[in-house]
């Protein structure tokens, strides 16, 4: 039984406490024999939530990539397709030093989008399941079946879904009905009969801008509604919400929110982003991730989550220190409320995942996003100083 005392600690920037765990959950008493952890003043806060990345794709690890793609999505696909296999590049490795890099910032649970496609079968779905399984206890990994380079253009892409969700991926993917797919009747209603059959949530990718995207969130709604499957569908991007046009976008979130349906951002430097504040006034559930990190799309991203949090705030234009505190709060209990992760907080009876971060106040710790000082799942520890206690294959 994994015993421990966090003493002098101060959950979520409040007062100096003394914490304890016992069989993995915070509890009221002192448990005995437990392991005295001095935490010197330091904030706690619940482990990081990823809920938007790749964990098949990052290059982590493997020599520079000169990227010389072009500007279209479409090209950043095509192009990743096929230097998957130029460059060698194994899911399962790729994966496990992805995620732990993620653990090394305090992340305690991931949701991973996973390509399937008819040039690359089921390997990276067996790949990043393979991870799953390897770092089991240590970090909670959920896979998203992901049609990236779509399945109408791509014949038997649909069939190969359906096997990576009989193989245990738990939520549905999708990609721009419209952008991406055109054919956004044939796209959303296989996704949504996928979803239906398996009796799985959905988490679509939509960068669809504008009008189009308007029209494509129309419709996922509209099917969200005709299946009641509110609370079970996720919107990641969403860049349509980031629109000039407010009075239309207003009338979109409260939509959303009637049919509780969550957004999932990444913050993005090169696209409109949804307005995290109005989404809190809507009562629409947030969460976010670090997208693809280091791969053919891009060389940026360490798969911080706190970096994260800092990010969304600069786009966001959050300033005030309870500004700074909801993009933080988007990257812990949002993340976890949309993957529905049980006992998660600090309180008793919780589990405990948590970070012990530096700073004097909320605010402060995500601007500086200091080397995370410990981590812990369920109680173990998983990271020191910045780094995990597993290395990188």
């Amino acid at each position: 039984m994994t015993t421990k005392t966090l003493k002098n600690v101060r959950p979520m920037a409040g007062n100096l406490t003394d914490l304890h765990i016992a069989d993995g959950n915070f509890v009221a008493d002192v448990p005995a024999g437990a392991e005295i952890i001095d935490c010197g003043g330091r904030i706690l806060i619940p482990g990081l939530i990823e809920a938007h990345t790749h964990l098949d794709k990052s290059l982590l690890g493997l020599p520079w990539y000169r990227n010389e793609v072009g500007p279209r999505l479409i090209d950043k696909i095509n192009n990743e397709r096929e230097v998957k296999v130029s460059l060698g590049l194994d899911p399962r490795v790729q994966s496990e030093r992805h995620a732990i890099l993620a653990m090394s910032h305090g992340c305690t649970h991931i949701r991973s989008h996973v390509d399937v496609d008819t040039h690359h079968g089921l390997a990276g779905i067996e790949g990043v399941m393979a991870t799953r399984e390897k770092l089991s206890g240590m970090i909670d990994i959920e896979i998203v079946a992901f049609p990236q380079s779509g399945m109408m253009s791509r014949p038997g892409t649909a069939e190969l879904m359906d096997e990576a969700l009989s193989l245990g991926a738990e939520l549905v993917g999708g990609i721009d009905p419209c952008g991406m797919e055109r054919d956004p009747k044939g796209h959303l209603d296989t996704i949504f009969a996928l979803a239906e059959k398996h009796g799985k949530p959905i988490d679509i990718h939509l960068h669809e801008r504008d009008a189009l995207g308007w029209f494509s969130m129309e419709e996922i709604i509209d099917r969200t509604v005709a299946l009641g499957m509110q609370g079970k569908v996720s919107i990641s991007h969403a860049f349509c919400l980031g629109a000039v046009d407010r009075a239309y976008v207003t009338g979109l979130q409260e939509k959303l929110a009637e049919n509780r349906i969550h957004i999932l951002t990444t913050a993005p430097a090169s696209a409109p982003v949804p307005a995290v504040k109005e989404l809190k006034a809507h009562c629409i559930l947030t969460g976010a991730g670090c997208d693809g990190i280091r791969d053919t799309w891009g060389p940026y991203g360490n798969s911080d989550m706190l970096e994260k949090a800092m990010q969304i705030g600069m786009r966001n234009n959050l300033r005030r220190d309870d500004e700074v505190e909801l993009a933080l709060d988007i990257c812990t209990y949002g993340g976890a409320a949309i993957l529905e992760i049980e006992g998660y907080g600090l309180q008793n009876g919780c589990r405990a995942d948590c970070v012990l971060i530096e700073g004097e106040t909320l605010a402060e710790g995500v601007v500086i996003h200091a080397p995370r000082k410990l981590v812990l799942k369920g109680g173990v520890v998983t990271a020191r100083d910045g780094v995990c206690v597993m290395e990188a294959p």
